[in-house]
């Protein structure tokens, strides 16, 4: 939904072994290239950058106040985790809701263009 707009990165303070089998098989339903599929893998957050732009929190009530950030937000998912793939159909169809609400907000335009002064600096 956002190619080249923006980098996306995921992490955990507790990450998983490996990424949860019913999210890669949402994943790869939804078009997602087997290569990128497959190449995925939990991480810690000590491994994200030391600042980023955005911190979004999938509503797993965990709060990373060291993570520096400009802007800070949650969405409150429900974690399909573990559940019938309709669990994991309707968390990913919550995430793009989400995503073309951030985009919006950041002020990307649907070329794909960022306009400056339309991004949101909320804490």
């Amino acid at each position: 939904m956002m190619p080249g707009e923006a980098t996306f990165l995921s992490a955990g303070t507790d990450p998983a072994p490996r990424v949860d089998a019913g999210a890669l098989e949402e994943l790869s339903r939804r078009g997602v290239p087997e290569e990128t599929v497959t190449a995925l893998r939990p991480k810690y957050v000590s491994e994200l950058p030391a600042r980023v732009d955005w911190l979004v929190t999938m509503g797993c009530g965990v709060a990373y106040p060291a993570l520096a950030c400009t802007h800070r937000e949650d969405w409150g998912l429900k974690d399909p985790t573990g559940g019938p793939k309709e669990y994991y159909a309707a968390c990913a169809e919550d995430i793009l809701l989400h995503l073309a609400d951030l985009r919006v907000r950041m002020g990307i335009d649907k070329t794909g263009h960022m306009h400056k002064g339309d991004t949101d600096e909320r804490d």
